[in-house]
């Protein structure tokens, strides 16, 4: 498999609607084609994210999403590794590898003091990726609050 990441852009908004809308699902959310065009769209038209989307010579299989955030301890940008999806006939190729390679070469390039992730706790294929590419967990207790 001939892979390449690169940074997506608005030309590559219905791949990533489609890739979008099978990650929802995976975490359990309706298939809404419309509007994760529509977010998507706005996340690129706005620059309030980045995407990298993997290509693998004939079809994109996968794409990762990044959100800037700034860190009062670290004084500095940290980007939030938000989303992360692998189409099921890619994975275990090393599409994931090369979408995490890709965010940290773009966080490097960046100037950014580091990414951050989280994961769902009974994801442990991500987990073990994860851990298997140097990240480790950091002991805190993350909360959240719905609105």
């Amino acid at each position: 498999m001939t892979l390449a990441v690169r940074r997506a852009d608005a030309g590559d908004i219905a791949t990533l609607t489609l890739l979008f809308d099978a990650y929802r699902q995976f975490y359990g959310q309706a298939s809404d084609l419309r509007r994760a065009r529509a977010f998507l769209g706005a996340r690129i038209e706005r620059g309030e994210s980045v995407l990298l989307l993997a290509h693998d010579g004939s079809a994109d299989v996968g794409f990762v999403q990044l959100y800037p955030i700034f860190s009062s301890i670290r004084m500095g940008r940290v980007w939030t590794l938000n989303d992360l999806y692998v189409v099921p006939d890619a994975r275990r190729h090393g599409v994931a590898r090369a979408l995490l390679d890709a965010a940290l070469a773009f966080a490097r390039q960046s100037g950014a003091r580091g990414l951050q992730l989280e994961t769902a706790a009974d994801n442990l294929a991500a987990q073990a990726l994860y851990r298997q590419a140097g990240w480790t967990t950091d002991g805190n207790v993350h909360f959240h609050l719905d609105l």
